[in-house]
């Protein structure tokens, strides 16, 4: 978390001197904003213009592609990992597009939704090109732009417009293909420039202020810079713009596909064509291995120089005085990213996040992107959390391995009442913790410095965009993909053995099972950044949705069966899935010192396994340093209050037959009996028929979003394809 003020300060009086707003939102010019003679004027009016394009920057990030908009409708519920938490009835909206809409079949006749992003996206591209051509048509340009010259402040600015520009564009085509295109201020874009096209643009754009830019941790007039694109970040995202060049993706038979020398391209198909879809077919370029190429250089430069990002191999912090545990550094992470601005205001293996303010930005971690919560809209402990991704129950029990530390950051099976007590998460569809399955754990309102019990929202959690270990895993599959195996191997191994406990990761193995160094590193990928809403496109550019999709499909298909058939279901990673659980609430604190748990000590103990769960420590003491002054919705933890706030879990990975001895004495133990698998296949139709609904696994997959009917109208040259309407229904 860290204070906006500067920013929006500075982008005020951009603002102010804006002229009016122009009717065709892809208009990509507006002079007020920025000119040659207000950027260098001074340097603090070049860092305002800057900051303008930030501040539209991370408008469009938090409403569109990291933290709402379409990122919460498809990214977050839309990958192998993840589903939507309420019924598909409820939410045709983001169901439908989430099932590449209905393998293609509904593309025809879907509603597009008029609150579409494009707006916003060409908005931010426009403020960037201002900066960009004022910075080029000045006199001093030529001199901080030199081949050899050492970065400056002004080129480091110029930089950052570039960035800004770049990675608009590369996030844009990852929504709609093939989009209109305008590099210069003033120049209205029009017609559809092939994404091919537009990929090369941008590689040779960033390879080109590279050189010109500071690293993270020495850009000019910052301390902590990781709200800044540094030169870091540059190489970061070429290699990541590399990647996606490189990738499968579906595309519209009357595009003429061609380079950024305006060659045509050919093509290597996979699949059949989706006739329902406009005959839009899923392919790569053929010359694809260049960009991995490209992008092993550009990664491996962010590796042997990344500033001040670091990479943790091992926890460096220590058990608490209470002793809980910790030892796992993929937690450090998102534990940072919770903290209190005051004392740390960017996480450590971050290159770029965006930053949100405490009490005063929207945001939506955990409220979409973490752990659920039954509370009201304020004054709760913690407040409402939705839950957008939740986790497909197979990949919980039957992908990640149980020994992967990974697993329960990620996933959790509990959830918040709102009123300071722990409960289990029923797979009836619900948009609570009264229901709609497994929680994304990442992010937990109980786990920050300063739990925001006010107003749901408004937790202040950055925005996290670019990290080390996407760096690493990047660097591993292109070099996978371009014969450096050891070096892949090398990449693979250390994000894998940081995850597991000492001399337990066995990557050799892992390899073997996923059938190809390729396809371990992009597993591994998976594990890494799993509720993140990171599964869709990756398995989407690489081509193994139709594997992954069918995978889960598949194995939550058996679960069920083997539920209703005998009673539990079993991985061959040992895990078993009950038709019941038995639990209980336990004064944890009374227990341990403490009520919100961590690294797990004891896989037997009921509280403490699986990890990661619980509640805040001291909800009245929260409350109160939130400036909370209505306890009333707190039942649990206080005072003269029921001190059982936490949940036992019994059964939950080792069926237990409810006729058995242990399951009596564990009823007489104060345990209830719950139904738990078989409340899952209750829900079968949402976690298998309505999952990936009607998709063939063999036809071009239908992930894009349409233009919406008001756009096209100001939009000169632009239709829609896959199959999607030009007319308003």
């Amino acid at each position: 978390m860290k204070k906006l003020i500067y920013i929006l300060a500075s982008a005020a009086v951009l603002l102010a001197t804006a002229s009016a707003c122009k009717t065709d939102f892809l208009e990509t010019s507006n002079p007020g904003i920025v000119d040659k003679e207000f950027v260098f004027s001074s340097p603090s009016n070049t860092r305002a213009a800057m900051n303008r394009v930030y501040a539209q920057w991370i408008s469009v990030a938090d409403g569109n592609f990291l933290g709402n908009g379409l990122y919460y409708a498809m990214n977050l519920p839309g990958g192998d990992d993840s589903r939507h938490p309420e019924g598909y009835g409820n939410q045709l909206q983001r169901h439908i597009p989430e099932s590449f809409y209905e393998n293609g079949a509904a593309t025809s006749s879907f509603n597009i939704d008029e609150s579409n992003a494009l707006g916003g996206f060409y908005q931010g591209i426009a403020y960037a090109n201002n900066v960009i051509e004022a910075m080029e048509g000045s006199d001093a340009y030529e001199t901080f732009m030199a081949d050899g010259a050492e970065p400056t402040e002004l080129s480091q600015m110029y930089g950052e417009a570039v960035c800004a520009r770049a990675s608009l564009y590369t996030v844009l085509i990852r929504y709609h293909g093939d989009v209109p295109f305008s590099k210069k201020a003033g120049e209205s874009a029009a017609g559809l420039t092939p994404r091919d096209s537009i990929y090369d643009f941008v590689i040779a754009d960033l390879e080109r202020v590279i050189p010109h830019m500071f690293r993270s941790g020495s850009v000019p007039g910052y301390g902590d810079d990781k709200n800044v694109f540094s030169r870091t970040f540059a190489e970061a995202m070429a290699g990541i713009t590399c990647l996606d060049a490189a990738g499968y993706q579906t595309r519209r038979p009357d595009v003429n596909y061609v380079d950024g020398e305006g060659k045509p391209i050919q093509f290597e198909k996979l699949g059949t064509d989706n006739a329902k879809a406009g005959n839009a077919f899923y392919a790569r370029r053929s010359d694809y291995k260049k960009y991995y190429e490209k992008a092993v250089t550009f990664f491996k430069a962010v590796i042997d120089n990344p500033g001040n990002v670091k990479f943790y191999d091992t926890d460096p912090r220590s058990a608490t005085a209470a002793g809980q545990q910790y030892g796992n550094p993929f937690q450090y992470f998102f534990q940072q990213m919770m903290g209190d601005e005051s004392n740390h205001a960017y996480a450590d293996e971050s290159i770029f996040e965006y930053a949100l303010t405490w009490n005063v930005s929207n945001g939506e971690r955990p409220y979409s992107n973490g752990r659920v919560s039954n509370g009201g809209g304020s004054n709760a402990f913690p407040c409402k959390a939705y839950g957008q991704g939740r986790i497909n129950p197979a990949y919980y029990w039957g992908i990640f391995d149980p020994k992967d530390m990974r697993r329960d950051v990620t996933v959790c099976v509990t959830g918040h009442d709102g009123a300071g007590r722990e409960i289990i998460i029923p797979f009836t569809p619900n948009s609570k913790a009264s229901g709609g399955g497994l929680t994304n754990n990442k992010f937990d309102e109980a786990r920050q410095d300063i739990p925001n019990v006010l107003k749901q929202r408004r937790s202040g959690i950055n925005g996290p965009f670019l990290r080390m270990s996407e760096v690493f895993l990047g660097y591993a599959e292109a070099c996978a993909m371009t014969g450096k195996d050891g070096e892949a191997k090398t990449y693979l191994a250390r994000i894998r053995e940081r995850s597991f406990p000492k001399g337990q990761a066995n990557t050799d193995a892992f390899i073997a099972s996923c059938g190809s160094l390729l396809k371990a590193v992009l597993q591994e990928r998976d594990f890494e950044f799993s509720g993140e809403g990171e599964h869709r496109w990756t398995m989407i550019r690489t081509g193994l949705v139709a594997e992954k999709v069918k995978r889960v499909k598949d194995l939550q298909k058996a679960m069920i069966e083997g539920v209703e058939s005998k009673g539990y279901y079993k991985f061959e990673n040992g895990n078993e899935f009950p038709a019941y659980i038995w639990t209980k609430n336990v004064d944890a604190k009374a227990m341990y010192g403490y009520r919100l748990t961590t690294q797990c000590p004891d896989e037997s103990d009921p509280v403490l396994y699986p990890g990661w769960r619980g509640e805040n420590d001291d909800w009245e003491a929260a409350g109160a340093a939130a400036g909370c002054t209505n306890m009333k919705a707190l039942k649990y933890g206080g005072a003269g209050m029921d001190q059982k706030t936490n949940l036992a879990i019994k059964g939950l990975f080792k069926h237990i037959d409810p006729d058995s001895d242990e399951a009596k004495a564990l009823e007489a133990d104060g345990y209830t009996k719950v139904e738990y698998g078989l409340n899952l296949a209750k829900s079968k139709t949402e976690y298998v028929d309505n999952f990936f609904k009607d998709y063939d696994y063999t036809s071009a997959p239908v992930y894009l979003r349409a233009f919406n009917h008001n756009q096209l109208k100001t939009m000169t040259g632009v239709t829609n394809g896959y199959g999607f309407t030009n007319e308003e229904l």
